[in-house]
């Protein structure tokens, strides 16, 4: 009897330790079940996310209007230079923030302001007033203030090189302003001032056996030498003046010293002896890219489609840029802002591939670009003014430039190939 009890109570014991090992299969084959279901879930799903943020557009044709989303947003930048407690609030909080935003939020205005009035010849008049005030006010602001007053601080460090000291980014965006607003309607008032302006910077790149000049002392940026290139051309077109030459040897020159070997896209940054700095970046050769289509279109294309191929990403509807080549990494700096780990999604070089994208007619990044901007960027509309609360004035001003882009460089190399 005894022996009958200790063996049915071993039995038991026996089936009691299986009860947890049936349970644990149980779960685990739940677990491995929902795992498969919010794979297919995902697989499913994931590709359609983009079209919730698509935007619903395209970019305007170069010969059409404005499209609703661009007079959205230009409505935001006219409205900032025509409300002035809304114009101090901005202005103040992007000059607290980094002097250069500032800066380079007036040049992308004006730019895209005479780009709209070309595409829009009625409106000319409501935009040119803007124009003026913006680069009136800039310039005023140049001559009480130095070229210091949109310079970031560490230009103070140390001297520069050239003397008496000029900055190229100064320079360079000044004169484009200049010339596009005269592009869009003549004043003889700005003829002088950019042709002084176009003669200084050459004066200066000829100064180094590299033909660059400096932003800030001993430190060259290939940005603001594309836009000095695409300056010197919209003077050619307006005043007759032939620096051909001198584009020929600059690019001449920057095949020699300025391109990554293992990349072949240019440089970012480099010294007045054209030492590197830092190497290919996004928040440069997009913009780059884009100048250059002035001066070589097929030089300009090759570099486009290596920064493709170099910085482009997309994944599932959605695309971004890489701040650096893989091969190439430099640290994250004020141009580059916030670089997201994982994907290497850099907002500095995501928002200037907008420009790219759409002065390469690269009509699939550019709306996959859109759907990351809409997902991320947070857009607010309202009274007929569109803003994105994760950009700021100046990425607002490059997103309008890139989307109104196109029609004044036509008609530059239109008439270059005459």
């Amino acid at each position: 009897m005894e022996t009958q009890l200790s063996n049915s109570a071993t039995a038991r014991r026996a089936d009691e330790s299986a009860l947890p090992i049936e349970k644990t299969k149980t779960n685990r084959a739940r677990q491995l079940t929902g795992l498969i279901a919010l794979f297919i879930a995902a697989a499913v799903w994931l590709p359609c996310v983009h079209f919730f943020f698509s935007g619903g557009h395209a970019p305007s044709e170069r010969d059409q209007p404005l499209s609703s989303f661009a007079s959205a947003l230009a409505e935001r930048h006219l409205a900032l230079w025509t409300d002035p407690v809304l114009k101090e609030h901005e202005l103040s909080r992007m000059r607290r923030s980094n002097p250069e935003w500032d800066f380079m939020g007036r040049s992308f205005l004006v730019w895209s302001l005479a780009e709209m009035g070309v595409r829009e010849p009625k409106e000319k008049q409501t935009y040119l007033p803007v124009m003026d005030q913006i680069i009136e006010d800039t310039i005023r602001l140049e001559r009480e203030s130095g070229i210091y007053t949109f310079l970031m601080g560490y230009a103070k460090a140390r001297p520069f090189v050239k003397q008496p000291a000029r900055s190229l980014f100064v320079d360079s965006e000044i004169a484009l302003m200049l010339g596009l607003r005269r592009v869009l309607s003549e004043k003889q008032e700005y003829r002088q001032p950019l042709h002084e302006r176009v003669e200084v910077m050459i004066e200066r790149m000829r100064a180094s056996k590299a033909l660059v000049a400096e932003s800030y002392p001993d430190e060259c940026w290939l940005f603001d030498h594309a836009v000095a290139l695409a300056a010197i051309k919209v003077a050619d077109y307006l005043d007759g003046t032939d620096h051909s030459a001198f584009l020929g040897e600059w690019l001449a020159a920057a095949r020699t010293n300025l391109v990554h070997s293992q990349t072949g896209l240019l440089i970012s940054s480099f010294t007045t002896d054209g030492m590197l700095l830092d190497g290919p970046e996004g928040s440069s050769i997009w913009m780059a890219a884009h100048c250059l289509r002035l001066v070589d279109a097929e030089f300009a294309g090759d570099q486009y489609r290596r920064a493709r191929k170099e910085l482009g990403r997309e994944l599932a509807g959605f695309a971004w840029s890489r701040e650096w080549p893989v091969s190439a990494r430099n640290p994250m700096d004020i141009d580059s802002g916030m670089v997201i780990p994982v994907l290497d999604a850099s907002a500095g070089g995501s928002g200037l591939a907008f420009v790219g994208a759409s002065s390469f007619k690269d009509h699939p990044y550019r709306t996959k670009l859109q759907a990351s901007l809409n997902f991320g960027g947070f857009p607010l509309k309202r009274n007929g003014c569109l803003k994105y609360c994760a950009s700021n004035q100046v990425g607002d001003a490059v997103l309008l430039y890139s989307e109104v882009l196109g029609p004044i460089w036509d008609l530059i190399n239109k008439k270059a190939k005459q």
